[in-house]
């Protein structure tokens, strides 16, 4: 078994079509690219420009499945 040759492919994208039809396949294609194209535009602005997101207290002090720890860095 060795790599699909040109044809291989055109007969897979003929199926492809048949299946799905030009517009859906148009619109799958369009959507994927506005999703990498948010993608690259969130990991753009996304880590400089956004603040540290903070875990507030939900007023549980005595859940059983709270663990209340003080973080310490080895010195």
């Amino acid at each position: 078994m060795g790599s699909l040759s040109i044809w291989h492919w055109l007969i897979v994208l003929v199926v492809v079509i048949a299946i799905f039809g030009t517009k859906k396949l148009r619109n799958v294609g369009s959507d994927l690219g506005a999703a990498v194209k948010g993608f690259k535009d969130g990991m753009k602005d996304g880590s400089a420009d956004a603040p540290a997101q903070q875990v507030t207290h939900s007023g549980k002090a005595n859940d059983a499945n709270t663990v209340d720890v003080d973080a310490k860095t080895k010195g």
